[in-house]
Order: structure tokens, then C-alpha cells, then sequence
């Protein structure tokens, strides 16, 4: 920031000097570190960019199809699309899932059958899928423990998979269907896992057993990494399109990609067996769902570089953050210990009161649905709910921590933690 912006944020944002001082240390700190992610971010972007090539993309793309949605090019095409970047065999993209969760339970229900065993690799999954599993302890709700659908839990090891546990299972229960692996970290405190201990942890599964699915949970994570998931031998992968890979412009809808059987099997969840992808209209949000895929390699680095930032910031200003400025990242989230209630509430405030839209509305705990306790959230985007957008939530629980995430421009997400931050500091 030169001196006149400084100038702006005391008079405009009443952002101390204090703050400000902390800010040109950590800005100073972390700019020779943003030149590895701008390395990432142009890879992927050129990847993206020769698919779009290779697959022709024109303006008839950008169907407007309506009823059933027989025959709708540019819905058939985005599918092919996401299948090439993501160098799996299909996809099905559709505005149709109403959020990560719901194409992650797509993913389940089409792949496990009663009688199946899934196991999670990485502890208790994120809150949200709790009551998909059957962990919530509501009875007779459609979850997979009402159809019969076992479960099985591998805590994490020193924040590693505990490979030698989750071998004994799998030799040992000829029942298990599927391998769950969730890339990001949830309302967890440890580093998510990065593509490469992901690689590692299919290889052994696969040394065990050749016939389980490997299914990860891929939210926050698309373009974080030079590859993806189905690269490194996952089966199925799902995930958001208001998260990374909408771009900041994709309005609603989720994916799932990988082994053409079991995409077509998810499909048959999110519509009806003999149906499946061949149908449901798109309503117009075509441009902005190619146009997403398109900005996603971008927006995501530039959320990336504010959660480098905002570590940095943070653990300057003394409080303990994961991953750190300096660890390599995996997906756009990053965790802020703050210990305290109050400071953790009073911090995501102030990022509503950074936000674009709704700055002015002041956000309080409250019973959301699928979530075990009470959280906050900051969430003024465009698009409700879009964690691509800089937003911040926490769970009412100790030992209080927040979970930063998104910014559709670096200059955005910077100034919104400088405000949080002044909220919570003198």
C-alpha cells in the first residue's frame, strides 16, 4: 500500500496504526512467497484454457434449455469439459446440486449399496455430512445407516492418515465399498492434505485392495496444486462451483468426476435411475458456469494469497493460526486459533463489515442446519453462501477457532482481515 491508501484506510476504516504496521511486515513477509502460487495459478490457467480449445467452446455453448433439457449442448460439453481438467473418464456438472454437500451425497448413495462398509480415513468428517452418514443420531431420515450402509472411523495419526489402521480394516472386512478421503480440513484443526500425501494414501489402499472406490471430497481444493485427485488415482471426486472451481461466477451447482461407471451411478442419485445426466434443464446459467471454470485458476490464487496473508498477519499479531504463511497450501482455508469467544466472534464480524454486500448487517450465532453447534458466519458475496468470496465462519465451541476463506481480488480479501483484525486489537 503506497501512503496515500494508508491515508484512507485511518480516515475511512479507522484501521490503527498498529495494524497497519503489522500489515507492512506481513506484507513484506509473504509477497516473495506469492511468486510460487502465481507459478500454480498459470499453469492452471493455460490448462484450462487448451480444453476450451480442444472442446471448441462457442457462444452456442451457453444454452438456455428449459423442461426436460433433452439434448442441451452446452450442459453435455461443460460435463465433457470438466472430464479433460480434471483428467478423468466423465463429469457430471449441473446447477441442479444445491451445494458441495449435496454432490458429495450423490456421490455416496450412487456408489454404496446395503451391506457396504465406508471408511474415513481422515477422522470425523466435515459436520455437514454427519447426518448423510448417520452420525447425527436421527433415526428413520434416509441416511446411509438407515439403508444398511456401514461406517467406519479412522482417527487421524500425529495429523496423518494412520495408513497401517486403515490397511487392517480393508484386509480384514471384505464388506468395505469405498475409501472417503476428505482433502480439506473441515471444523478440524490440522493441515489438509496436499495432493501428494493423497497419491501416497491411494497407494496403499490399492496394495490392499484393488476393488475399493476411492472417493475425495475435492471442496476448497480445485487449482490450489498443479493436479488434481483422479490424477493420482482417485476414483471419484466431487465438490461446489461456488467454492474454487465456480470462479466467483457460477451462480449455484455442484460436480462430480471420474470413472465414467460410478459418475453415471451419482447421476442416477441426483436424478433417477434410467435418467440420470440425459436430462434437466440449465435455465441459462451456462456463460457463467464456463465463464467460471474459465476465472477459477485466478480467483482461487487470489483467495490463496489472502489466506497466505492473513496467516501471517494473524501469528504476527500474536494469535496461533494452521497452516502457517510459509506451508505449502492444499485448498483456500485457513484457521485462526483464537481462544477466546468473544475476540473469535468480534473478528468475524468485522469481516461482514468488510464485505462488498451486507457490510452493514451484523452477524450473530445461530442454529444452521446440518451443523452440530451454533455458528457464525460472515458471508457478504454476490452469491449467497459463496466461500469463494471472502467469508469466515466458526463454530461455537472451544477452543475457538475461525475459518478464513476466499476473495475474489487479493486487495478485497487484505483489507477485510485488516478490519477484522482492527476489531479485535487496539
Amino acid at each position: 500500500m503506497n501512503e496515500i491508501t494508508e491515508k484512507f484506510l485511518l480516515k475511512e476504516y479507522g484501521i490503527s496504526e498498529k495494524v497497519l504496521l503489522l500489515h507492512r511486515k506481513a506484507l513484506k513477509e509473504v509477497e516473495g512467497m506469492f511468486e510460487y502460487y502465481d507459478g500454480i495459478r498459470e499453469y492452471n490457467q493455460f490448462k484450462v484454457l487448451k480444453a476450451f480449445q480442444d472442446e471448441r467452446i462457442s457462444d452456442y455453448h451457453f444454452t438456455n434449455s428449459t423442461g426436460y433439457g433433452y439434448g442441451d449442448v452446452g450442459r453435455d460439453t461443460l460435463d465433457v469439459l470438466y472430464a479433460k481438467v480434471f483428467k478423468a473418464e466423465a463429469a457430471l456438472v449441473r446447477p441442479h446440486f444445491v451445494s458441495g454437500t449435496h454432490a458429495i451425497a450423490a456421490a455416496l448413495y450412487g456408489v454404496l449399496r446395503p451391506g457396504d462398509t465406508m471408511v474415513s480415513v481422515c477422522g470425523r468428517p466435515y459436520d455437514t455430512l454427519h447426518s448423510i452418514i448417520g452420525l447425527a443420531g436421527d433415526e428413520d431420515t434416509g441416511s446411509l445407516k438407515d439403508y444398511g450402509v456401514g461406517y467406519v472411523e479412522v482417527p487421524l495419526k500425529e495429523d496423518k492418515v494412520d495408513v497401517e489402521a486403515v490397511l487392517d480394516i480393508l484386509q480384514k472386512d471384505p464388506s468395505v465399498k469405498m475409501v472417503h478421503i476428505q482433502r480439506s480440513t473441515g471444523y478440524g484443526w490440522r493441515k489438509s492434505m496436499n495432493i501428494a500425501e493423497i497419491e501416497e494414501v491411494i497407494r496403499q489402499v490399492r496394495s490392499a485392495r484393488e476393488d475399493v472406490v476411492v472417493f475425495v471430497d475435492n471442496c476448497y481444493g480445485e487449482f490450489v496444486e498443479e493436479k488434481e485427485p483422479i490424477e493420482v488415482g482417485a476414483d471419484l471426486v466431487a465438490g461446489s462451483l461456488i467454492k474454487n472451481i465456480g470462479g466467483g461466477i457460477a451462480q449455484t451447482g455442484g460436480y462430480v468426476a471420474g470413472r465414467k461407471d460410478l459418475v453415471e451411478k451419482a447421476s442416477f442419485r441426483l436424478t433417477l435411475p434410467g435418467i440420470g445426466g440425459e436430462a434437466g434443464s440449465t435455465f441459462g446459467v451456462m456463460r457463467s458456469f464456463y465463464q467460471g471454470l474459465f476465472l477459477a485458476p485466478h480467483t482461487t490464487m487470489e483467495a490463496v494469497k489472502t489466506s497466505v496473508y492473513a496467516a501471517k498477519l494473524l501469528e504476527l499479531a500474536g494469535f496461533v493460526v494452521l497452516p502457517k504463511a510459509e506451508d505449502k497450501r492444499t485448498d483456500i482455508i485457513q484457521a485462526i486459533r483464537f481462544g477466546v469467544k468473544d475476540k473469535m466472534i468480534e473478528f468475524v464480524k468485522g469481516i461482514q463489515f468488510g464485505a462488498p454486500i451486507d457490510s452493514s448487517a451484523v452477524c450473530e450465532p445461530w442454529d444452521m442446519p446440518g451443523y452440530e453447534d451454533q455458528v457464525i458466519m460472515a458471508a457478504g458475496a454476490f452469491v449467497q453462501g459463496a466461500s469463494i468470496e471472502l467469508s469466515c465462519d466458526a463454530p461455537i465451541r472451544e477452543p475457538y477457532i475461525a475459518y478464513l476463506q476466499g476473495g475474489l481480488t487479493f486487495d478485497h480479501g487484505k483489507l477485510g482481515v485488516l478490519i477484522a483484525l482492527s476489531r479485535v486489537i487496539s
